[in-house]
Formats: structure tokens, sequence, C-alpha cells
């Protein structure tokens, strides 16, 4: 069995998150924030193994999340969820590990699996 994941999923669009949570995260903690200035908050602190960041969201862009990040140093694997290709290439200039397109979100486990989760 894989471990329980600390997620922090970043996303604004919560009922296609609550469905990826019930149907592809059940067996992890996820905390779903909306916004970047609540993934600020929820991040602080680097308690999480994986974030889940798209990129266009109500207040900016998940790319500057990711960027703020890692000039601070958070060690844990981030994957863009945008669904559009663009986003995904910012997010994993900005530093993300991996992508699993909105599309693409049935082969998250193997996304997972991927990066030795």
């Amino acid at each position: 069995m894989p471990p329980r994941l600390e997620i922090l999923y970043v996303e604004d669009h919560t009922i296609f998150a609550d469905q990826v949570i019930k149907t592809l995260l059940g067996d992890h903690e996820v905390t779903l924030v909306p916004s970047l200035a609540l993934a600020r908050e929820a991040a602080a602190g680097f308690g999480h193994d994986l974030l889940l960041v798209d990129y266009d969201l109500e207040d900016g862009k998940g790319a500057e999340l990711v960027r703020e990040l890692r000039r601070k140093g958070f060690p844990g694997l981030i994957v863009a969820v945008s669904a559009h290709d663009e986003g995904n290439e910012a997010l994993i200039r900005a530093g993300a590990n991996a992508v699993c397109a909105k599309r693409d979100m049935p082969t998250l486990g193997r996304v997972l699996d991927d990066l030795g989760f």
C-alpha cells in the first residue's frame, strides 16, 4: 500500500477538485485551497509532501506560488495540474517536478508512482 501523503491541492474549480479528491486521492490527507493567498498560508510551514498546483487562479498564477516556494527552499514535489499546456509549461519553468493535465487526471496515480510515491 502506498504511503499516506499530505497533499496541498491549489485549485479554484472546487467541484472538479472534489471529484479528483474523492476518486483519486481518497487514501491521502488533502487540503484544498482555491487561491494563491490561501495556498501561501497553507504551504508556509512546508508540511506537505506534495503540491498539486493549477495555473489560472482567481488571484494570480500558480507559477508565482511555485517560484516563491522554491526560492524559500520547499523540498517537496510539485505537480502542475492545469488544463492548458501553456500553464503547465509555465509551472514547470517555475519549478514544478511533473505535469498531470486536467484531462489526464485519471493517470495521476502513475505520475505519483513515477515521482517515487
